[in-house]
């Protein structure tokens, strides 16, 4: 293969007992974030095998199966300002803070080269380009592709720095709304477990006792369905998907999430009963509270549950003829909260 390797990004993928079946242009797409057609053309490209062999995008994959991928580079190029639309739920001289719709990716990267959320923010924010780092200028923390919700980004490289120091040392208060499988019991828990990459796939992070990096994650019962739980959860530290993979791990997985939810993405329903569930995965950034960089007190901002995780709620209450088991209701998130 005459290409240059060493400036690709190279990805191997180990197919489990889950994935079997699977299309490898569908696999791809999950574990690696591109869009399908974008896989489609790593494959015809031929820079995709399976077990060391080319196939085709239409092949099933089999448990045991290893697959490895080039992601070629994104273009070098300035990042240049699109007229995406944006849902702004704040903003000042300082930091402005959105509410991302689901499937929008935050930041260039590869096989998202463009129509990205800092793209949108470019045009929007003329000038944003000279704050942080050079492909997420603006951007102080993460969320996922398929998760909806807050998102801050800076202004300023003075607010960049101040964010970026809060989120690091867990001083923002973050709450998020997460639909799982099963029905979770009693009114709250917490869960406390390491977290760090999985050995066997660099692209999935997993609970790791030995190798780990201390996780804690807090959640409340919000509501209950027949065979599924409405959750408020608070994660107190920031581990790349840590909400994700620690409700997998107490086997209540995040609904409609292809990476960590396993078997149980289609709970309580069976093969040819219609609706299959939501297509991606039901979490959504709900809460946020921090402490604003000119240091004028605390910002606490919300983001109403979107659209889709709206109808999926309502089909779901649809199923028990009414609301689900709902717990008594909670303080807000006020600016004393904050502060806890």
């Amino acid at each position: 293969m005459e290409k240059d390797e060493d400036a690709f990004q190279e990805q191997r993928h180990l197919v489990s007992i889950h994935d079997a079946g699977q299309r490898l242009d569908s696999f791809l797409s999950v574990r690696t974030g591109l869009s399908r057609c974008s896989a489609q053309r790593l494959i015809q490209e031929g820079l995709v095998w399976v077990d060391g062999k080319a196939r085709s995008r239409s092949y099933r994959l089999k448990p045991g199966e290893a697959v490895r991928v080039l992601i070629p580079p994104p273009p070098r190029c300035v990042l240049r300002p699109e007229p995406i639309p944006l849902r702004i739920v704040y903003e000042d001289a300082w930091l402005v803070v959105i509410d991302k719709e689901p499937g929008m990716v935050v930041h260039p990267s590869p096989g998202h080269a463009s129509g990205t959320v800092v793209h949108g923010l470019l045009h929007r924010f003329p000038g944003l380009e000279a704050v942080g780092a050079q492909l997420r200028p603006g951007i102080v923390h993460r969320l996922d592709k398929d998760t909806s919700g807050l998102l801050v980004v800076a202004r300023t490289e003075e607010a960049y720095r101040f964010l970026v120091n809060q989120f690091k040392s867990h001083r923002v208060r973050k709450e998020y709304l997460a639909l799982v499988v099963g029905r979770v019991e009693g009114e709250e828990g917490e869960i406390e477990a390491p977290i760090g990459r999985s050995p066997k796939d660099r692209q999935k992070m997993g609970v790791r006792t030995a190798r780990g990096r201390a996780a804690i994650t807090r959640f409340l019962v919000e509501e209950r369905f027949a065979h599924h739980t409405l959750l408020r959860v608070r994660p107190e530290t920031g581990r790349t998907h840590q909400i994700r993979v620690h409700l997998a791990h107490l086997g209540h997985p995040v609904w409609g999430d292809r990476v960590y939810g396993g078997k149980r993405l289609r709970a309580g329903r069976k093969e040819g009963e219609g609706w299959s569930g939501p297509r991606r995965q039901m979490l959504h950034a709900w809460r946020l509270c921090f402490p604003h960089p000119a240091g004028e007190g605390f910002l606490a901002l919300e983001a109403p549950i979107p659209a889709d995780m709206e109808e999926v709620l309502r089909l779901l209450r649809s199923e028990l003829g009414g609301p689900g088991e709902k717990m008594p209701l909670r303080g807000g998130q006020g600016g004393a909260e904050c502060r806890s």
